[in-house]
């Protein structure tokens, strides 16, 4: 007579499939968290990198010469060329925070980023956003500074600029901040802020 032995088709214990099952729960966890992550990154690369491209277009426009165009009368001089900041955007871009959703800007004239003239706001920073965005962008400068009492952030004072950007992108009603600024030096050249100032990043 032939004997089989007993444990030849066995299958895997409860206490087995338990542990399988508990490793993968946390793989899967880890894999949820580290993808809201990336997404979350991913979405404040557009305020870290807008906020770059503002600043150095400030910093672009204080290095041109600017003067106000004027119609002189005989024998007349006109105003010297100077370095000077552009002076504030009239309004930020949108005009309310976006609630984790995109804004797109407007293309018509005069609206959004095409506000301002060649002394003032977006026209004289040259700067535009033509596709959807998560924050709101704003350009300040002299003061008024939106990053002003958060902790932490530089203060341009009264000769300088800011850049900045907030976001609601979990629309939870907290809000994150992202600014860059520069001042002018008693030698009249302009410094800007080694990095962005962040305030609560990933809200």
């Amino acid at each position: 007579m032939r004997m089989y032995k007993r444990f030849d088709n066995r299958g895997f214990t409860l206490v087995e499939l338990m542990i399988v099952v508990a490793i993968i729960g946390v793989l899967a966890a880890l894999a949820i968290y580290g993808v809201r992550r990336y997404l979350a990154s991913a979405k404040t690369s557009e305020a870290k990198n807008s906020i770059g491209a503002i600043s150095r277009n400030a910093q672009a426009a204080f290095e041109r010469e600017t003067v106000d165009s004027q119609i002189l009368g005989d024998a007349a001089n006109s105003n010297a060329a100077s370095h000077e900041l552009c002076k504030s955007a009239a309004a930020a871009v949108p005009v309310a925070v976006p609630l984790g959703k995109k804004y797109q800007p407007s293309t018509l004239k005069g609206a959004d980023f095409d506000d301002g003239d060649s002394l003032t706001g977006w026209k004289c920073l040259k700067f535009t956003i033509s596709s959807p965005i998560y924050y709101q962008y704003n350009y300040k400068a002299a003061g008024g500074y939106v990053s002003a009492g958060l902790p932490g952030a530089p203060d341009p004072g009264a000769t300088g600029f800011e850049a900045s950007a907030q976001g609601d992108i979990n629309a939870n009603g907290q809000v994150s901040t992202f600014a860059r600024g520069g001042t002018i030096s008693a030698t009249g050249q302009l410094k800007l802020a080694t990095q962005v100032f962040v305030d609560n990043e990933f809200e």
